[in-house]
């Protein structure tokens, strides 16, 4: 390519369909929709501002993903996943994001990281100060819980843990984006987790902080899976919650065992 040359633009359909891909995932994690739910292509080509080709197109490679499932005549639906999918995924993802913390406490961390850790700790500690999760402020402790995995499995400096954490979440119970916020108890074992860790990070103790990343993911497949075998219809509606969540979702008949 010559000073001259510019990269060729890509095609309107192709980024459209990305970006489409990338949005229903979101809706996929966030529980805009519950297991079992049939995706309907011309609401969802409405709401994202698509036509149906490049619609078509991000259906597809989410069907490819495992996200979705396609049946002939009858269109998309959200993906089923057995509970001990669920388990299996969150002990892959629970090594990764341990890996990635001892393998960014051993490079260290820089100094806009760490700050970025200390202060979502600090948003969390706001969200939760009167000793509960309000329901209004699900959405703002979802980002940042997002946010506090994320910066981590970017500071490790492998790309392909961040790829395969990515894919454990193609099962989607399995997403940082989860948050059972019906129990206090847990919701502040799990923020107090994060004190710890970020705290393991700062002080550059890798094996602290991959142990600490270990339980907390693990514990929280541990309690999902559980709590999955008891009671299905109530832990995916706890699970996924907010407060338009009645708008967006209707229960699932679907047992996820």
């Amino acid at each position: 390519m010559t000073e001259t040359d510019s990269p060729l633009p890509s095609p309107p359909d192709v980024t459209s369909a990305d970006a489409a891909a990338t949005s229903i995932r979101e809706m996929i994690l966030e529980g805009h929709f519950m297991p079992g739910d049939r995706l309907h292509q011309d609401h969802l080509a409405e709401t994202l501002g698509v036509s149906r080709t490049p619609l078509r197109t991000a259906l597809a490679r989410l069907a490819q993903d495992g996200l979705i499932d396609y049946e002939p005549n009858r269109g998309y639906r959200i993906r089923r996943f057995l509970v001990s999918d669920i388990r299996e995924a969150f002990t892959v993802r629970a090594n990764l994001e341990g890996l990635a913390c001892r393998l960014a406490a051993e490079a260290g961390m820089s100094t806009g990281d760490l700050d970025r850790l200390q202060a979502l700790v600090a948003e969390g500690d706001a969200i939760l100060f009167k000793g509960a999760l309000p329901i209004d402020q699900l959405p703002a402790y979802r980002r940042m819980n997002v946010e506090f995995h994320e910066t981590i499995i970017a500071a490790a400096g492998n790309r392909w843990i961040g790829r395969f954490v990515h894919q454990s979440h193609n099962v989607p119970l399995v997403s940082d984006r989860v948050i059972l916020w019906d129990d206090f108890g847990v919701i502040h074992r799990s923020h107090d987790d994060h004190r710890r860790i970020a705290g393991a990070l700062a002080d550059r103790d890798g094996v602290r902080a991959q142990n600490l990343m270990n339980e907390h993911v693990t514990y929280a497949g541990q309690l999902l899976a559980d709590r999955l075998e008891a009671d299905p219809s109530a832990t995916l509606r706890h699970a996924f919650h907010d407060k338009k969540a009645d708008d967006r979702t209707r229960p699932s008949t679907g047992d996820p065992r």
